[in-house]
């Protein structure tokens, strides 16, 4: 973390040990799930390791999803601890009107009936019993030194163990979460480590921990940029600063972006707001799709630096890893993803769909069978080894990292007093990301429907899912024998709408 003092190899592994014995010590046993909400830093980073190497599995539910989704989603995982920065205590507490008035609508995180660890100084809201995690990750003699069995209990070491619950959509009557196993976990943080430049002496800046704990495989520096305030993301612009000659992080040779936040960086740099870092080596993209628009800008903004473009799901990450000189190179239809990182089976359903299976797969989904492959919804060919994407066959949109399938929420989007149908559309850009429109049909007689919808909607479907425009039409386009919503045709329409 910017500003804090950097932890070695050694220091950073008898942290993780230390951390399991302290849990152990409070109670924590194999097998239990942790509620995580605390934004990356160092102490979270060592938390999180702790937790899996003691047997638990750590749970991420975004608070900012609303308090139905979130109470929705944590009735089905049902965990037994929660950590927690303070703040958030305080915020959706004591100070609940005023986190509304910052735009933030959440779960009473006091309330919930778990045991309790903060992060941060204890505010008012905040439990009584709670334990602080200086508590759990703070010194004691000789924790920076080798770990000894007299000093730490054994790491719980199974590789078909639970490790990772990620939430990645769906509606209060169906959230639906991704399960990722130790051994899942781990052939995913191997197989990107061997994909990128990443070695001793290199040093990643990023807040993603799928990106950071390879660095650390690969015996490279991470740094994690610090978060404003009240916010759970970074900003762009101001992450950018850090990577430059003048920053604290000056001597980053690596970075990852999304493309909507490069794209934001690449406006700064052109109308002159921002110097371009000058030391990076390469930045990696992912999150969604990475357009050779974007590419271009991007080699010409900051033309000593190489781009690579990482393609993967919840489900199984890393996919298929490119260089932006290949798919810059390359010559045919559709986009190039390059060769499936090692391990990984990719295959082509009958009607050209994607299937993917190997050791970085997840588990399945929560409350459901294994899973042994996984159709991706999305169309693609092989061109020698190259992996080339086609388009997609489930009708998913992409906004900033959120994959959004309308499928889930139209249903409940319909139900909503005076809709008659509804229909989401996403209009991409040159970055690929998509804005998302809402399409409705309102009863005849209905009045007001617009101003319903902005009201219900987020107390019925994730925030992350919630349209950017609400567009009232006459009729949905259909068609085939069996009339469907004609997505191409309501695509086109809107587009000519405005």
């Amino acid at each position: 973390m910017i500003g804090e003092q950097p932890l070695s190899f050694a220091e950073l592994d008898a942290r993780i040990r230390l951390v399991v014995k302290r849990l152990h010590s409070q109670g924590f046993r194999p097998g239990d799930r942790m509620l995580f909400s605390i934004r990356p830093c160092v102490d979270a980073v060592v938390l999180v390791f702790g937790t899996v190497a003691a047997g638990g599995t750590i749970v991420f539910v975004d608070p900012g999803v609303g308090p139905e989704l979130f109470a929705r989603r944590l009735e089905s995982v049902r965990p037994a601890w929660a950590a927690t920065e303070s703040v958030l205590y305080l915020l959706s507490g004591p100070l609940q009107r005023y986190g509304r008035r910052l735009g933030l609508s959440l779960p009473e995180f006091g309330r919930l009936p778990v045991r309790h660890i903060h992060s941060g100084p204890r505010l008012p809201g905040t439990p009584r019993g709670s334990i602080p995690l200086g508590r759990l990750i703070g010194s004691e003699p000789g924790w920076s030194g080798p770990a000894t069995a007299a000093t730490v209990d054994a790491p719980v070491d199974d590789p078909d163990a639970e490790a990772l619950i990620v939430f990645t959509s769906g509606t209060t009557a169906d959230p639906k979460a991704v399960v990722h196993t130790r051994g899942s976990l781990g052939a995913g943080l191997a197989a990107m480590a061997g994909c990128t430049t990443l070695m001793p002496g290199s040093h990643l800046h990023t807040e993603q921990l799928m990106m950071g704990l390879p660095a650390v495989l690969e015996g490279a520096r991470w740094s994690l940029p610090r978060y404003p305030r009240f916010s759970t993301h970074i900003d762009p612009i101001g992450f950018a600063r850090t990577l430059g000659p003048a920053g604290a992080a000056g001597s980053a040779t690596h970075a990852f972006f999304t493309p909507a936040d490069l794209a934001v960086v690449l406006d700064a740099i052109e109308a002159g707001r921002l110097t371009a870092p000058t030391h990076l080596e390469e930045i990696s993209l992912g999150g969604a799709p990475v357009t050779t628009a974007l590419l271009r800008r991007a080699r010409a903004a900051l033309p000593d630096t190489e781009f690579l473009a990482v393609y993967g799901m919840t489900e199984i990450l890393p996919v298929a890893i490119t260089s932006a000189a290949d798919k810059l190179d390359f010559d045919g239809p559709g986009d190039p993803l390059g060769f499936p990182v090692e391990g990984v089976d990719a295959r082509l359903a009958d009607d050209g769909e994607l299937i993917l299976s190997g050791p970085n797969l997840c588990r399945g989904y929560l409350g459901e069978p294994p899973l042994k492959e996984i159709a991706t919804g999305d169309l693609a060919r092989f061109e020698g080894g190259t992996l080339v994407l086609m388009g997609r066959k489930k009708d998913m949109m992409i906004r900033g990292k959120t994959n959004i399938y309308p499928g889930l929420y139209e249903p409940v989007i319909a139900g909503v007093e005076g809709v008659r149908e509804a229909v989401m559309i996403g209009l991409p850009n040159e970055i690929g990301d998509e804005r998302i429109v809402l399409a409705v049909v309102a009863d005849p007689h209905a009045t007001g429907v617009e101003a319903r919808l902005r009201r219900e909607l987020p107390t019925l479907i994730d925030v992350s899912a919630l349209p950017d425009d609400i567009v009232l039409v006459d009729e949905i386009p259909v068609s085939g024998r069996t009339s469907k919503p004609d997505r191409a045709e309501l695509r086109a329409l809107l587009t000519r709408l405005g």
